[in-house]
């Protein structure tokens, strides 16, 4: 048995470069587990330590179409062994599944989207006229498997919503799941997204959409013609830096951040970004839940705590307390 660190399970090696950084910072021991390929042995005891699983619902579209089962595989592993795994297997499948993370949403009292998941393509047409009542006004879809923005496109007619369908530009989910969304109009051209670290708040960051060719609809973040691109920070620094700031005014004693704390210890989620967005109608609508976190460098230089930081220290304490006397030998 090796001496007991954190370990990191995942697929996109660009994404840890900050998370090493940090973990060395805070003196922390870590050591990526990268599930694009490789192997387990059942018979065999995983090593000790924490282990971290930040798998993405995007990982297809880099080639590892495979990766969400391997870490299915390894999760499974580890947890029947005993070991604390931060962002488990029930975690895993809210990550990958945006059907439930409404459901849970919805059923935790939150005002969610008007959402229709639609099973195949033979009956998208028809499905968007029940949602739309037959009427030509705006709707998005997006994918059941998200991140990235995959799927996200606004209609605003059906006749248009039906030449996408039959067309070569059509986009196909991966799971096969398309899920058909109330378009919404943001009080001001901004969605902020709330980061929680050991189910604790870290800071918000508001998101400015205002370069996006139409106004916000409920997705996984922000700007790019006809597609809203991306979960906020998917890939750091991704972004235009102007883009992200910190939203001093949301705090941890903010009504909604304390709702969303609740919902979260409940689910056993302790490190996750939550994004909602402020309709011109006076509502507020959390539409997606993002176990995956990443954080932009431009929020990060004047955020009043570090996320990737923070998650450093919650790891190494949950190290710390499980394996003090082995770490100090």
């Amino acid at each position: 048995m090796s001496t007991p660190r954190v370990y990191v399970i995942h697929e996109n090696p660009e994404w840890f470069p900050p998370l090493a950084a940090a973990f060395e910072a805070e003196g922390v021991p870590v050591q990526e587990i990268l599930l694009t390929e490789g192997q387990i042995d059942l018979g065999a005891e995983p090593e000790p330590g924490v282990y971290w699983s930040r798998m993405s619902a995007s990982s297809h579209t880099r080639g590892h179409e495979h990766s969400k089962e391997y870490t299915r595989a390894v999760l499974g592993w580890l947890e029947r062994a005993g070991r604390q795994v931060v962002g488990g297997s029930h975690v895993l499948e809210l990550e990958v599944s945006k059907v439930a993370q409404h459901g849970l949403l919805q059923n935790a009292g939150f005002d969610v989207p008007r959402t229709t998941a639609v099973f195949g393509t033979t009956t998208l047409k028809q499905a968007a006229r029940t949602f739309t009542n037959g009427q030509d006004v705006p709707f998005i879809t997006k994918h059941n498997q998200g991140g990235k923005g995959l799927g996200v496109r606004r209609f605003d007619s059906l006749a248009e919503f039906d030449a996408y369908v039959d067309s070569p530009e059509f986009e196909a989910p991966v799971d096969g799941i398309t899920l058909l969304q109330e378009f919404l109009t943001a009080r001001e051209p901004f969605i902020t997204r709330v980061e929680f670290v050991g189910g604790e708040f870290v800071y918000a960051v508001r998101v400015d959409t205002s370069a996006g060719s139409f106004e916000l609809c409920p997705a996984d973040a922000c700007e790019v013609p006809q597609v809203i691109a991306g979960a906020v920070c998917d890939v750091p620094g991704a972004e235009q830096p102007s883009a992200f700031s910190v939203r001093t005014e949301v705090t941890a004693e903010h009504p909604l951040v304390q709702q969303l704390r609740t919902f979260l210890a409940d689910q056993r989620i302790t490190i996750a970004g939550v994004e909602f967005m402020e309709t011109t109608d006076g509502r507020t609508v959390v539409y997606d839940i993002n176990t995956n976190t990443n954080y932009n460098p431009a929020v990060e230089e004047s955020a009043p705590a570090s996320g990737p930081r923070s998650i450093a220290r919650y790891l190494g304490g949950l190290l710390e307390t499980q394996y003090a006397a082995q770490l100090t030998a």
